[in-house]
């Protein structure tokens, strides 16, 4: 009878552990069923602890960004003019020096424009080009084009600038933990990072869906018909972005981001999270929690940016434009003076983490 009663409880507790099981299982399988193309709808974040969240803190220098990466770029750079030449060589030399294995792409063409045809070249930064999915983080590096006025020039610091510069101190600062991708690409093939800078987002005359957003309308298309991964017969490159996260007019003061689309709000709520984990670790400078940058609020109505044209093709977007916008946008005194370097370097902060956890790094 005790051999019975032992046979009872190893076959109840082998039932207990199937049962157990096969929820995962049944996961498991319907995980390996789901198409590539949907796995950025069901992706996590790997949340960073307090420890981590220190070393981003620490590991990020604006001094150095302002110096090598920034002021280099407060230049005039409309598409065609020697500037634009100039921070293009800037933005490829400042990747090229890193230790990770970014390719790089000059995507180069023309357009007519208001004063006739324009050259532009939009500039294409990849890890791992064959991994199936990207988290992309793109700016546009073009300056509006003004006549002079009294010899002065602009510069578009927040516009755009700062947002350049931050993706080129996110790639330095982590460059040790972008390199670690290609090193588990045998193991974690299927996600990577992609920086896109724009030309030719700003008009030259007046905005018009002629006159505007000359790059990133002409690159969407390109990448809609280019098969991704290599080799790839019925999926593109579009379909390859897990999430275009676009910066555009950041480096004033007291920024507030509002959500813009529902489909990427609980990536928002990541951002809220994060500025307010490095707020109560008193990891931000001259931050105050009662003016927090990314904001609850949505925001009816369009911004015309360079991500309307991926908006149309399906690819999810994170807007990361203040509203509303600088002071000085669009005029002359968008320059160095009027950047403030405690929120350039608290934004620096929180995307750097946002990068790390969606990348699992």
């Amino acid at each position: 009878m005790a051999g019975s009663e032992d046979r009872r409880v190893l076959d109840t507790l082998h039932l207990l552990l199937l049962v157990a099981v096969l929820p995962l299982a049944s996961r498991g399988a319907i995980r390996n069923a789901r198409p590539w193309t949907e796995e950025k709808n069901y992706h996590q974040p790997a949340i960073l602890n307090s420890s981590s969240l220190r070393q981003v803190a620490d590991g990020t220098n604006i001094s150095e960004m302002w110096q090598n990466d920034l002021r280099p770029l407060l230049i005039e750079r409309y598409p065609g003019s020697p500037g634009s030449y100039a921070a293009r060589q800037h933005i490829m030399k400042r990747i090229q020096r890193l230790q990770a294995d970014w390719v790089l792409e000059v995507d180069t063409f023309l357009r007519q424009t208001p004063y006739g045809y324009r050259s532009f070249s939009n500039i294409i930064s990849t890890l791992n080009p064959a991994a199936k999915r990207h988290l992309v983080l793109a700016c546009h590096y073009d300056s509006k084009y003004f006549p002079h006025w009294d010899n002065r020039v602009f510069v578009g610091a927040t516009d755009s600038a700062v947002p350049c510069a931050m993706m080129l101190e996110l790639a330095r600062a982590l460059d040790k933990h972008l390199l670690s991708l290609k090193k588990l690409s045998d193991s974690k093939p299927d996600l990577s990072l992609q920086l896109i800078f724009f030309d030719g987002e700003e008009a030259f005359l007046h905005w018009s869906p002629q006159d505007s957003l000359y790059g990133s309308r002409h690159l969407a298309s390109k990448m809609a018909s280019t098969p991704h991964p290599p080799g790839a017969s019925d999926t593109n490159q579009l379909q390859g972005m897990d999430l275009l996260v676009l910066l555009d007019l950041i480096g004033a003061p007291n920024p507030t981001f509002p959500i813009f689309f529902p489909h990427s709000a609980r990536w928002f709520n990541r951002l809220q999270t994060i500025e307010y984990e490095l707020h109560e670790l008193g990891l931000l400078k001259d931050h105050s929690w009662e003016r927090h940058y990314f904001q609850s609020y949505g925001y009816r109505g369009g911004i015309q940016d360079d991500h309307i044209p991926f908006l149309r093709k399906g690819v999810p977007i994170l807007h990361l434009i203040p509203t509303p916008f600088p002071e000085v946008w669009h005029t002359m005194e968008d320059n160095e003076e009027n950047l403030d370097e405690p929120t350039i370097d608290n934004l620096n902060k929180i995307l750097q983490v946002f990068v790390l956890e969606y990348l699992h790094l």
